[in-house]
């Protein structure tokens, strides 16, 4: 029997397809659309499962899930946050979306781009994201901007950051959220209140026969590690946890020295998660939505410390395999494989147009993308695959370098340049490595000065990419404005997350930067400055445009107010300046609302 065959009968009648007879084969795929849950953690790490090898770490469920799914074992995304993300939403490379860093207004997606969510909702999908989005927090760049029905999440790129809402900060217990754009306080750890709220949505969507899009992106494991599960911490805690217990036979042996307690930390708010993978394929199962639920896992970028990753190179920041690589899981019973695995190289880009390809929707025509569809190879399709270069690059900064921190990698190749992902730029000429990932999977053996045939058709590969998703709009690397003014969102708040810097560290006590407006509708506008730890008293100076205005405030206040600021229709920066005796800074958030 043809795979293809095979393929169908599985389609029609699930894994006991085999048993059938070919007469059947006349049946037709259901019509009843595909449901997709996409889960993907933060700073997990591809060693942080016991299926890839790590002894001490408890993933039951997620390796259960493992042994059930279909995966594709060369799966790559960004080394960090933000750029994965926007990979993921668009099928398309960050750098052509503007979201092309994860803090100082670089974490912003063009509001132009079309999200998965917009083209599942435009084909009749229920859209619901729980959890992180990373990639703008206000209008026009919010999830509910960009094809989501139903939001829950938080701000910036993650608890404990500078876009917690006052009096929210760094609460992973009892976190303060926003529900469809409004502040609202949760009950419970906040991986459970991101499942038990997607699990909720899923039954409703159930209940009434309406086909759903879930997006289940967790904010943990990415620090701080303050608040973490008490119960999995203790077990953590009293465990050996020492890097003896991990294997090391590769010439990348973990560090002699960990932080045991933070690791101890780390692995509780992970077994967490695997627990909640747990209740959701129980929820799964008894609305008997298995049969008809495509459930996706992966992981943003490489690990947020030096541990173990299946004897890679590299963390969180890294394009060495241990900085880019993820696992990829792919949950259908019945239709896909459970097993079967394919070694072709994929990455974050290829997500949506495999989903979509998956349930049988089209990619609208004036959609370009980067991305190609995988369901072919983890549906065991017979089918004609070319091989290809995929590209990942991050740093700091307003715009790409050429060379800085990049790979590019097709299926025997891999050319990088590791020059690290907090600069915006290196120093001197690259230090190109290749290695044969065929043969040496774990990057062992540089080759760059045996292969520079090989070494030049890459650079020439790389450079024609880079050029390309350096061209997409006019001026490309711009960064997005945040709206106010509108009736989408009113009042607006700011904070040092999409603030472009300009004095001291980016979220350090003494910084200051601006933001970018476009102001919607010309009026009258509140801006009510919010300070922290306002040990003094002193002026706060507002700059808008050409239009300067003073305010004073007192020791330990906590905000202070700008009535009846005159806005005109037009694109603006604002900035706030706080001088409190020799020193200056900016606020902690401005609430910038259209008075009546």
């Amino acid at each position: 029997m043809t795979n293809r065959r095979k393929f169908l009968k599985q389609m029609c009648y699930g894994a006991a397809a085999s048993s059938l007879p070919l007469s059947f084969l006349s049946c037709s795929v259901p019509k009843q659309k595909l449901n997709v849950i996409l889960i993907i953690t933060d700073d997990q790490g591809y060693g942080d499962f016991g299926i890839m090898g790590n002894p001490i770490i408890k993933t039951p469920n997620l390796d259960e899930m493992a042994k059930r799914s279909a995966q594709m074992t060369n799966y790559y995304v960004s080394p960090v946050c933000a750029p994965t993300r926007a990979c993921l939403m668009t099928g398309r490379y960050n750098y052509r979306t503007r979201a092309i860093d994860t803090y100082i207004g670089r974490a912003m997606m063009e509001p132009a781009e079309v999200t998965i969510a917009e083209m599942l909702k435009k084909a009749g999908y229920a859209t619901g994201l729980f959890g992180k989005w990373h990639l703008g927090d206000n209008y026009p760049m919010r999830p509910q901007d960009q094809g989501f029905d139903e939001v829950l999440m938080h701000r910036g790129g993650g608890i404990g950051q500078p876009a917690d809402p006052i009096g929210g900060e760094g609460k992973y217990t009892d976190p303060v959220l926003f529900h469809n754009g409004k502040e609202s306080p949760q009950k419970g750890y906040c991986t459970d209140v991101y499942f038990d709220s997607a699990l909720s949505w899923i039954e409703k969507q159930v209940s009434n026969n309406q086909n759903y899009f879930a997006y289940l992106p967790t904010n943990a494991p990415h620090g701080p590690f303050h608040d973490v599960p008490e119960e999995l911490y203790e077990m953590y805690k009293n465990m050996n946890l020492n890097s003896d217990q991990f294997p090391q036979d590769t010439g990348h042996p973990l560090p002699k020295k960990t932080d045991m307690d933070k690791l101890a930390r780390i692995f509780a708010m992970i077994t967490n998660i695997d627990d909640n993978v747990g209740k959701l394929f129980k929820k799964l199962e008894d609305l008997k939505q298995l049969e008809n639920t495509l459930v996706l896992f992966m992981v943003d970028n490489g690990p947020n410390t030096r541990r173990y990753i299946a004897g890679m190179n590299g963390k969180k920041s890294n394009v060495y395999e241990g900085g880019v690589r993820s696992p990829l899981f792919a949950h259908w019973q019945g239709k896909l494989i459970a097993g079967h695995s394919n070694d072709r190289v994929v990455a974050h880009i290829d997500i949506l147009p495999t989903v979509l390809d998956a349930c049988s929707v089209s990619v609208p025509q004036s959609v370009k993308l980067d991305g190609k569809s995988f369901f072919p190879l983890i549906t065991n399709q017979k089918t004609n695959w070319e091989d290809r270069n995929i590209v990942i690059q991050a740093h700091r900064g307003d715009q790409p370098v050429r060379y800085h921190n990049f790979m590019i990698r097709n299926q025997k190749w891999k050319l990088l340049h590791n020059s690290g992902f907090g600069r915006e730029n290196f120093e001197g000429e690259p230090e190109f490595e290749l290695y044969d990932m065929v043969s040496d999977p774990l990057e062992m053996k540089n080759l760059v000065n045996d292969f520079p045939g090989i070494v030049d058709d890459l650079k020439k590969a790389y450079i024609n990419w880079f050029e390309d998703v350096s061209s997409t709009r006019p001026d490309n690397y711009a960064p997005p404005r945040i709206h106010v003014g509108t009736t989408h969102e009113n009042p607006v708040v700011l904070t040092r997350q999409d603030w472009r810097h300009i004095k001291g560290s980016p979220w350090g006590p003494d910084s200051n930067g601006y933001w970018k407006l476009h102001v919607a509708e010309s009026g009258n506008y509140s801006m009510k400055v919010h300070l922290k730890e306002n040990r003094a008293g002193g002026t706060a100076e507002l700059k808008v445009g050409e239009l300067s205005l003073t305010n004073s405030f007192l020791k330990d206040q906590s905000k202070l107010l700008f009535n009846n600021v005159g806005f005109k229709k037009s694109n603006v920066d604002l900035l706030v300046t706080l001088t409190i005796g020799k020193n200056t800074k900016g606020p902690w958030q401005v609430e910038v609302k259209k008075n009546d």
